[in-house]
């Protein structure tokens, strides 16, 4: 998977929104059908987001359409719609356990093969929303189909209803679930995990802090739901020109070090050897610029 800094939400139903997302820089964008629609309005958002899909310029950003799910199964109608060229992947809603991952695949490989699309080339990005999801994390990013997991620690939504935590701008409350999710997509050899949601959208400061603190506890990107809120998560989900600096630094210090029969060196004032210059090495790897596109 290629490194997504920045995913943002798109009402299914709003045409509007529709047309202006791609221009709003976000490195991938979910088209919704689930919970940004009214159920009224599902078969209408179905057949817009299946025409979007056509029109869409993938140069842009990466594409990923959240589907509905059933009492049983997931909407094979979403998915007999917006399974086509031009979709990155499937946003998956609602999966309890890695057993919902393998009947979505089995599904989506239908499809694939009645439209004679490679099967198994979709790919899922799936959002940790209930306990025994968090639990299962690791068997969840495992499943082949499965590129990154998404934990949301979002207010009184989903995760908070099923976890039973009170939200608070700090954090402190999710930790463990967030780090359980990375934990898991970095076992799983899936090296970007994405996390978010932060829902007040106008207060890009809350943002900032909340996203700079995502960073630091080993997030890749952040789903986000305003178009204002994609500089300010591209931002921080970036190198800074003095961070890549220090690691260009770090390496060259290191390799001349070396040069000279040494395994380590002081580099500002520090202890570095060959971990420090394989971790540096792995960051500008990860954080190398990118338009997010799988």
């Amino acid at each position: 998977m290629t490194f997504i800094r920045s995913m943002m939400f798109v009402p299914g139903n709003r045409q509007n929104m529709i047309d202006k997302s791609a221009n709003a820089g976000a490195d991938a964008l979910v088209y919704d059908l689930e919970d940004s629609v009214p159920v009224t309005a599902k078969s209408e958002a179905r057949a817009m987001v299946a025409a979007a899909v056509t029109k869409f310029d993938a140069a842009k950003a990466a594409l990923y359409v959240r589907t509905n799910k059933g009492s049983h199964i997931y909407d094979f109608e979403d998915l007999l719609a917006v399974v086509q060229p031009g979709v990155s992947g499937i946003f998956v809603a609602k999966a309890e356990g890695p057993e919902d991952i393998e009947l979505l695949s089995r599904l989506v490989s239908e499809v694939e093969d009645r439209k004679g699309l490679p099967v198994g080339a979709l790919r899922f990005v799936v959002a940790l929303e209930t306990a025994r999801a968090v639990e299962l994390a690791f068997p969840i990013a495992a499943h082949p189909r499965v590129q990154t997991l998404v934990m949301s620690a979002a207010k009184d939504a989903d995760v908070a209803r099923n976890l039973g935590f009170i939200w608070t701008p700090s954090g402190l409350e999710t930790v463990y679930a967030r780090s359980r999710a990375i934990i898991a997509c970095r076992a799983a050899g899936k090296r970007f995990p994405i996390g978010g949601l932060w829902q007040d959208v106008h207060d890009l400061e809350g943002l900032r802090r909340a996203a700079l603190f995502n960073r630091q506890l080993g997030f890749r990107g952040e789903i986000c739901l305003h178009p204002s809120n994609v500089p300010v998560i591209n931002e921080v989900y970036s190198l800074s020109a003095t961070e890549r600096a220090y690691y260009e630094g770090l390496i060259a210090a290191f390799r001349a070090a070396e040069a000279e029969g040494r395994a380590s060196v002081a580099y500002e004032g520090e202890h570095i050897d060959i971990a420090h210059v394989t971790t540096a090495q792995q960051i500008l790897g990860d954080f190398a610029p990118s338009t997010g596109k799988s």
